[in-house]
């Protein structure tokens, strides 16, 4: 398998580094990124076992911040879909849902660790020896696509991350341009601005595209580290600024619904698990501990922070707008200079977090490609490629102009699968010649069911809004709203 292959040989041990300080949905980048390498350096070579280990607390703070992206940016209008009480009781059981198929992700490396006599294993090694493990002759023939499958799936989910940075890019941008003339020094001023229109929203996409286009010609992992420290440093100050604002001033929430509307459920579930979808990063975390025997504890410790984190941003922020609510909170912020510094500062956190993003399906692909050209043009194909991928994702993000539309799409595709849906299934694939209990496998049976429909209903939904929205523009940037 080259594209297995190469896609592992490529990382090095800058790899981790990049994405253990690299920004909120590049923990998804470390599934495809560093497990790889982690796992085919190891493996062939016993005296790289964890070199250099990171202390429990290290392993805390990369596994919280690994979460903090765009995706917390969207919960309040998630929350919104769902219902003030069940929005948060929906996030906290989806936390608690997440947090054990992490556990059970772990629970089968270390099985097949143990077993085969590895040090390592990635998302895509332990699936792939979970089908050879599998009663069915069929499956451990084609054991290999599990790896494959996993490696699709994260694709997938990158180029949706791409898609959505973009979106964000251009709604942000646009109403920072627009808004310039009746930007003020005060915040507490209460009133409505008319934006000045400019051009359309999606033509701000296209702007974006020649400085994406450069960004993504970088190929040095150390050079993107530098973007990886900028992005984690703007998008902190932005978010504990947003923090701040929407604690202050939270009118009556009588009037809020208690349970929203089945229908607008399912957009609920594809953003909320387009949030937590973490799971790639827990076992190249786990592989680089000092103490591995501590991580799940670690693990459980760090989901609740995060699952408390977006209960918390989800409601308040529903609660401090209510049905003004935006597809991203900051285009809910007032319209004073402190607050279109904000979103300056994530859309600079976004910009650089592309590159980043960008990077593991560019590795997944690109080889495969190159393998199949002369050598003298495997550069000129690598660079043909690249932009390639990123006018794709700028055409994507064109023909879906909604921002919570894109990522209900990407949660309910791609990351309800890694999440929810596979790792159920390897646990019984894994433990069933070992004598697994029928209680377990009734539980690993209705966690994956419950992904699937999501993944089923979400996907559904998202393309109907779509469909019915037709080619209009998000409602969010006809007006500021000063709150």
């Amino acid at each position: 398998m080259p594209v297995v292959k190469n896609f592992r040989g490529s990382q090095g041990a800058a790899a981790l580094k990049l994405d253990l300080m690299s920004s909120p949905q590049s923990t998804k980048e470390l599934q495809g990124k560093d497990s790889s390498f982690s796992e085919g350096s190891s493996s062939e070579s016993s005296g790289l076992e964890k070199p250099r280990g990171i202390t429990g607390f290290q392993t805390l703070v990369h596994l919280v911040k690994g979460n903090m992206g765009t995706g917390i940016l969207g919960l309040p209008l998630a929350v919104k879909n769902a219902g003030i009480l069940m929005g948060p009781l929906s996030l906290l059981a989806m936390g608690f849902i997440a947090c054990h198929c992490m556990h059970l992700l772990v629970m089968c490396a270390r099985h097949f660790c143990h077993r085969l006599n590895k040090p390592f294993m990635d998302y895509g090694d332990t699936v792939m020896h979970g089908l050879e493990a599998s009663p069915s002759l069929w499956l451990q023939n084609h054991a290999h696509w599990g790896r494959r499958v996993v490696s699709f799936f994260l694709v997938v989910t990158q180029l949706g991350f791409c898609c959505v940075y973009i979106v964000f890019l251009a709604d942000n941008l646009k109403q920072v341009i627009e808004a310039v003339n009746g930007t003020t020094t005060s915040c507490y001023y209460n009133g409505t601005v008319t934006l000045t229109p400019t051009m359309d929203s999606r033509l701000y996409m296209l702007a974006s595209l020649p400085f994406l286009a450069l960004l993504v010609l970088i190929r040095n992992l150390r050079v993107l580290t530098i973007f990886s420290m900028l992005a984690n440093i703007s998008m902190l100050v932005s978010l504990v600024i947003i923090a701040q604002h929407i604690a202050q001033g939270i009118p009556d929430p009588r009037q809020l619904p208690l349970v929203a509307s089945w229908k607008t459920y399912p957009l609920f579930f594809g953003t909320a698990i387009f949030s937590f979808e973490s799971i790639g990063v827990v076992l190249p975390l786990e592989n680089k501990m000092k103490d591995a025997r501590r991580f799940p504890a670690i693990l459980s410790l760090g989901m609740s922070i995060i699952t408390t984190l977006y209960i918390g941003i989800g409601a308040l922020g529903y609660l401090r707008f209510g049905d003004d609510v935006k597809a991203s909170i900051t285009l809910n912020l007032p319209n004073c200079w402190l607050y279109q510094a904000v979103k300056l500062l994530y859309i600079l956190g976004i910009l650089c977090t592309y590159a980043l993003q960008f990077y593991v399906p560019a590795e997944i692909i690109i080889p495969c490609a190159t393998a199949r050209v002369a050598k003298r043009w495997a550069l000129l194909a690598d660079l043909c490629i690249r932009l390639a991928m990123v006018c794709l994702t700028c055409v994507l993000a064109i023909l879906i102009p909604r921002l919570d539309l894109v990522l209900s799409l990407v949660g309910s595709v791609s990351s309800s699968a890694l999440a929810l849906i596979i790792p159920p299934l390897l646990e019984i694939l894994t433990y069933h010649s070992e004598g697994i209990s029928s209680l377990t496998i009734a539980k690993d049976a209705l966690i994956s069911i419950l992904g699937f429909v999501g993944f089923v209903a979400g996907t559904y939904q998202a393309l109907d809004e779509l469909i019915e929205s037709g080619d209009a523009l998000p409602l969010s940037n006809s007006t500021v709203f000063i709150q």
